[in-house]
């Protein structure tokens, strides 16, 4: 097959087009980066080109991170909604009806939550008061009592809590209307907390376990937010590239129009077990709980992986232990966009 990856020099496009290649399949890629592929999604002429001779598309171009402040609206809807928009035009007019789009399990906000009075409910955002005053814990919205956290499940209803979770979002939602006015069928994969070789490091919008090694590589504990206990499902690039070779393989562009797969471990640990992992790794120094917090962070998101291992094949391969001791000596540094 020949797949157009958009996103392809980037922390998970560059995994996804060695998987590509290993499993006989020819990559053209599209990235922003200089080289061989340069090229922006947002640019019909750019993306017509590639999109020639095609037989699928795997689109992991995006700016990725919750976002700063106000002022990255412009960069992540340019992007992400707008590049997105671009590249279903140009696959129409292509005739090309298979596409894996990368999304997130950000678009699940504060996840799956049950109330022992009120049985399941969807707790509002944390107030700047509550995080101040350490209750990080999502009451019930109804009776104001703890409330236990679930398992979410491509069911789910959505509930974006910041600018990248609405682009997600987006982008599934246009890539459903492009499938039903085209025929076409998309694969949307809601990535969980992607971790690895050739992540971005030092930047506003490095992810947690980035974040980590980054202070550990300069000598510093790890700052882990709140009490450390919130809950996060960490899967390894290695097998998030397998989900989408699995995912071009196995649909097909029957108009069956747009399906979602969780992409997770399927075995949640906390923000503390992570920081903890990697400290040990490097001898220290050891995690220090801070109690900050960042508005719009959500406080428990773990997956079931089931749709994906029941249709797709994919069962995650790397173990916990094994993917952070990996990570912790790993070449990193690819950029924001990827």
């Amino acid at each position: 097959m020949r797949v157009l990856l958009t996103g392809s020099a980037g922390f998970i496009g560059s995994h996804i087009a060695e998987a590509l290649t290993a499993s006989g399949h020819e990559v053209r890629g599209l990235d922003l980066r200089p080289g061989a592929d340069a090229g922006d999604v947002r640019d019909p002429d750019a993306v017509a080109r590639r999109l020639r001779g095609v037989d699928a598309v795997c689109h992991q171009a995006a700016m990725v991170g919750l976002g700063v402040d106000v002022f990255d609206l412009p960069a992540y809807t340019g992007v992400n909604v707008q590049g997105t928009a671009v590249l279903l035009a140009e696959m129409a007019r292509a005739r090309v009806d298979r596409l894996v789009l990368a999304s997130s399990m950000v678009v699940y906000g504060e996840g799956a939550y049950s109330c022992r009075r009120h049985g399941d409910v969807r707790p509002g955002p944390r107030t700047e008061g509550e995080l101040l005053a350490g209750r990080f814990e999502p009451q019930c919205p109804e009776c104001g009592k703890p409330m236990a956290p679930g398992v979410v499940r491509e069911e789910t209803a959505l509930d974006p809590r910041n600018v990248y979770a609405d682009t997600k979002l987006a982008q599934e939602h246009i890539a459903a209307s492009w499938a039903r006015m085209t025929g076409g069928t998309v694969a949307a994969l809601r990535y969980h907390n992607v971790y690895g070789p050739r992540m971005p490091l030092d930047t506003p919008y490095a992810g947690v376990a980035a974040l980590f090694r980054s202070r550990l590589e300069r000598g510093e504990a790890p700052l882990v937010y709140e009490d450390g206990r919130q809950r996060r499902d960490f899967v390894h690039v290695r097998d998030v590239a397998r989900a989408n070779v699995l995912a071009l393989e196995r649909i097909a562009g029957s108009g069956t129009g747009l399906r979602a797969y969780n992409i997770a471990s399927g075995e949640p640990r906390s923000i503390a077990d992570m920081a903890e992992a990697l400290a040990d790794v490097y001898g220290g120094p050891a995690p220090q709980v801070t109690g900050g917090y960042r508005l719009g962070d959500v406080r428990h998101i773990v997956a079931s992986p089931e749709r994906a291992r029941r249709e797709l094949g994919y069962v995650a391969e790397v173990p916990f232990a094994e993917g952070m001791a990996g990570f912790a000596n790993a070449t990193v540094g690819a950029g924001p966009n990827g």
